[in-house]
């Protein structure tokens, strides 16, 4: 007897099949559903064949059929990567320790992740903490050494259970254990002097973390290129404590304290005796004068 119909069932759609003179067989074109079937036993979706003759009898073969079953099981692959998220250390950053936390997310919303990989200046981290979110995974992880001063790079990839490899994503940042050098020029430490205002000068550097910035007093100091910077402070009568600080981009600090003493208050002359006096001539005389101050 002929074959009257043919058709297809698969992902929930049926597919009228039509017959290709041609082949000899029983064709549709199927779009593949738009996620994975990673997510699915054994990864794959199953179908469903229905052939029916013109007599009215009815076969029907699925993914279980012993000898057919297998060439209805379809794995479907996405086609996106793994997005990575670093969060620490951010692009760019000074940190002070030498052994950060490297935090970031994985995810892959399809498949799911597979695998990540993970290089501090192109050597390789090999234990990595994972924490499961939607999705993907909330990691972290630590340089095997202590790092040196300077720059760092972290570089980040990732693999989908459909094997799809990400770009790497890199953060660059600064380790700076070394707080800046800090020289005051002017006041000298313990200087008496009459002017109500003195000019603090000086000179701050650090290798790493540059600019410095100054403060004088809490105020900001403008630092030039060089590293000098100069700021006026007004002093009160009395004893005047000057606290300049240096702090840089990783927020390590130096400080220098300067003590200066304004004094405008003259002395003062309260008595005067010649002695002896009258005096001979060539002879010697003692003055004497009584001073407060």
């Amino acid at each position: 007897m002929a074959v009257k119909t043919a058709q297809y069932i698969f992902n929930g759609q049926t597919y009228n099949l039509t017959y290709n003179s041609a082949s000899g067989k029983w064709e549709a074109t199927v779009t593949a559903p738009s996620k994975s079937s990673y997510s699915q036993t054994d990864h794959v979706l199953g179908g469903t064949v229905k052939a029916t003759d013109i007599a009215g009898n009815t076969t029907t073969v699925d993914q279980s059929h012993a000898t057919l079953g297998a060439s209805l099981k379809v794995r479907v692959k996405e086609k996106a990567a793994p997005v990575i998220s670093i969060t620490a250390p951010s692009l760019g950053a000074y940190i002070t320790s030498t052994t950060p936390s490297i935090e970031f997310t994985v995810t892959d919303a399809d498949s799911g992740v597979a695998s990540i990989a993970v290089t501090l200046d192109g050597t390789a981290i090999s234990s990595i903490t994972k924490t499961a979110v939607t999705g993907g995974y909330k990691c972290t992880c630590k340089p095997a050494s202590a790092l040196k001063d300077g720059s760092h790079t972290i570089s980040i990839t990732a693999t989908d259970n459909d094997g799809n490899t990400s770009a790497a994503k890199t953060s660059t940042f600064m380790v700076d254990t070394v707080p800046p050098t800090l020289s005051i020029t002017a006041p000298a430490e313990g200087l008496v002097t009459n002017k109500t205002t003195v000019t603090v000068t000086g000179k701050t550097d650090d290798a790493t973390s540059k600019p410095v910035t100054v403060t004088v007093n809490g105020a900001a100091a403008t630092v030039g290129t060089d590293g000098s910077f100069s700021k006026d402070v007004s002093l009160s009568n009395g004893a005047n404590k000057i606290t300049i600080i240096a702090t840089d981009k990783a927020g390590k600090t130096t400080t220098v304290v300067r003590n200066v003493t304004l004094d405008t208050a003259a002395p003062v002359i309260k008595s005067i005796s010649i002695t002896p006096n009258p005096v001979d001539c060539g002879k010697t005389f003692i003055i004497s004068v009584e001073i407060t101050d």
